[in-house]
């Protein structure tokens, strides 16, 4: 099992920035989420996007889904 996560451009239907917990040699736990958020925003400013939508579909917001769009807001991505 494995964590992954991906920026796309609605427009288009274009992923712009894709990472998982396996990309990033990460345990798909809770610590592994947050390195997962940090990531993430880290590609997000190096292509120079800054604002983003947090698009959860099913799943609840709590825990691993918490703690990923956590740590990328606190690396600097806004949603």
């Amino acid at each position: 099992m494995q964590i992954a996560v991906q920026l796309i451009d609605d427009t288009t239907g274009r992923t712009l920035i894709a990472s998982s917990t396996k990309e990033i040699k990460a345990k798909p736990n809770m610590e592994g989420a947050v390195k997962l958020g940090e990531a993430i925003a880290k590609k997000a400013k190096e292509a120079k996007i800054s604002t983003i939508v947090f698009d959860r579909n099913a799943y609840r917001y709590h825990g691993r889904i918490k703690a990923l769009a956590d740590a990328a807001r606190e690396a600097g991505l806004t949603f």
